[in-house]
């Protein structure tokens, strides 16, 4: 191993660390930063390099960062609290039906915008929820965690709901819309089989009987105590707040379909994102009449920068040596097959995404294997099974995503404790079996419908 490789190895490891750690709540874009400059200091990338990059990160960046304001706007309006409302009411004090209305949201919410976004929008969501209906603590855990865990691995079904699958996507030059079709089947299949297998390891922990609250208590803790710039919606009744917020949500659902058919046309589909992201501005401003500022100032455009220094990182790993290294390793496996290669190369993926987080372990499962001069399906399959390993295989840990991360910040800011040990006795039953499965299905849906 080179002096040059050992080097980026060690910046490598020493930024994952800090953004692990985060001492100070330090953002992790800052530490990724660091270890970005030093990189570039060393002269292992190049100005060419860089112009590289943010080529192929642009794009992803700027769409995910787009999908989120929508997602802030929406939340200006009292969309996810309407929504808080309505589990509550669908799940007609059954602590069970309660359980899968929360698993269908936060499925949905993915889908909708994305696995960071989603975390973000529905943890608050949940934790008001559980605190008003008064659970017991211990009552509210399975909630939580059930409601990460399928909230961040709903981003495989549709590469579109995570940015480091939108960057991956244009480095084996795939589309989103043949991302779907081979993958929104499998992956939503397995999903299903993870949210059965978690209901029936949380199920004796599950209350059977929810308190119920009445009509006018839910309408004020959910509704009227939501007053979004000080100020309310000119929405007086149920039915006419139902009719608006399913406005709202048809239009969200309308640009996300646009974002495949832009994708299938070959058309940026980041325009397609800032162009639904500026009509809600205009929507908001129609019903509130104020400065887009405040939206500016809650979006988070330091996904940017982290993801940008990362991949210099990566780059630089990469420009060292590590992508011809890891060939001569996964380059035989791959020969044994696509069924052997796909779940070799997700497991891989899966182990390197819980040491190291799966941003990094996506990007360099990726690199390798476009230097294998591999045939377009089998290329795509294999890809596919890294992104499984990425966004399903990385949940083992609860420090594999950055959603998992941002989850555990955001339940210690509302003091909420889930230990370790309530995570793992959860993930280590039902990650391993979750992952196996997707990748069968993964496989045996290539062979039916692309071969």
């Amino acid at each position: 191993m080179s002096t040059e490789m050992i080097l980026a190895i060690s910046v490598f490891l020493i930024t994952t660390l800090i953004i692990f750690w985060r001492p100070g709540n330090l953002n992790e874009a800052w530490p990724a930063t660091g270890g970005a400059a030093v990189i570039i200091l060393l002269g292992m990338v190049s100005g060419s390099d860089i112009a590289d990059i943010i080529d192929k990160i642009g794009g992803a960046t700027i769409t995910i960062i787009a999908t989120i304001v929508m997602a802030v706007i929406l939340e200006s309006f009292g969309f996810f609290h309407w929504s808080a409302a309505r589990l509550v009411q669908l799940s007609k004090g059954s602590g069970y039906r309660l359980y899968w209305y929360i698993q269908l949201f936060c499925f949905s919410m993915t889908l909708l915008f994305n696995n960071d976004g989603s975390i973000l929008i529905t943890t608050p969501i949940l934790i008001l929820i559980l605190k008003n209906l008064r659970l017991k603590p211990h009552q509210q855990i399975p909630y939580l965690l059930s409601g990460a865990l399928i909230a961040t691995a709903s981003s495989a079904p549709i590469g579109v709901s995570n940015v480091v699958n939108l960057i991956a996507l244009k480095i084996v030059h795939m589309s989103l819309y043949m991302h779907t079709a081979m993958m929104f089947v499998p992956a939503s299949l397995g999903l299903a089989f993870m949210s059965l297998l978690m209901f029936l390891i949380l199920k004796k922990k599950l209350p059977k009987k929810l308190p119920m609250l009445s009509t006018n208590m839910e309408e004020v803790f959910f509704v009227k105590h939501f007053h979004p710039l000080k100020g309310e919606i000119s929405v007086e009744t149920k039915s006419q707040r139902t009719k608006f917020m399913l406005k709202i949500l048809l239009f969200v659902f309308l640009m996300r379909c646009l974002l495949f058919v832009a994708s299938y046309f070959d058309i940026p589909i980041q325009i397609v994102a800032i162009v639904g992201s500026l009509v809600l501005l205009g929507w908001r401003w129609y019903y509130f009449r104020t400065n887009p500022v405040d939206i500016l100032k809650k979006t988070p455009w330091q996904i940017f920068v982290f993801a940008f220094s990362m991949y210099i990182i990566i780059y630089g790993l990469n420009n060292a040596g590590l992508s011809e290294f890891l060939v001569k390793i996964c380059e035989p496996i791959v020969n044994e097959g696509l069924f052997f290669a796909s779940f070799i190369m997700g497991g891989l993926v899966s182990i390197l995404s819980n040491l190291f987080n799966n941003h990094p372990a996506l990007m360099i499962g990726t690199i390798t294997l476009t230097d294998m001069n591999l045939d377009p399906i089998t290329l795509k399959t294999i890809y596919l099974a890294n992104i499984i390993g990425s966004d399903i295989g990385s949940l083992l840990l609860p420090i594999g995503t950055l959603a998992s991360l941002m989850w555990m910040h955001i339940l210690r800011e509302n003091k909420v404790k889930v230990k370790w040990r309530d995570y793992l006795n959860v993930s280590f039953v039902v990650i391993p079996p979750t992952l196996i499965v997707t990748l069968f299905l993964l496989y045996y849906w290539v062979q039916t419908v692309f071969y």
